[in-house]
């Protein structure tokens, strides 16, 4: 897994969010995630980062082993 296949899903998910993704080792397996979103309005944290997850679907079981994850509703 890199960060270009992280990024691509997530953005195919959440076509206008801002999205940082980038790697916290150079293993592969640990990335970290800051993304804002218009589909996480008045969502808590818990139902942000279940989009997230589902999004990156069967990646997170796969290789990746960590994700620093940073969610937030994106202001219009």
């Amino acid at each position: 897994m890199d960060v270009s296949e992280i990024e691509n899903r997530l953005r195919t998910a959440f076509p206008d969010a801002e999205i940082d993704v980038g790697a916290l080792k150079k293993d592969g397996r640990h990335f970290y995630c800051k993304i804002s979103a218009k589909e996480f309005t008045g969502l808590n944290k818990i139902k942000q980062h279940q989009l997230v997850y589902k999004a990156l679907g069967d990646y997170l079981q796969q290789d990746l082993h960590a994700l620093a994850l940073q969610t937030d509703a994106l202001l219009t």
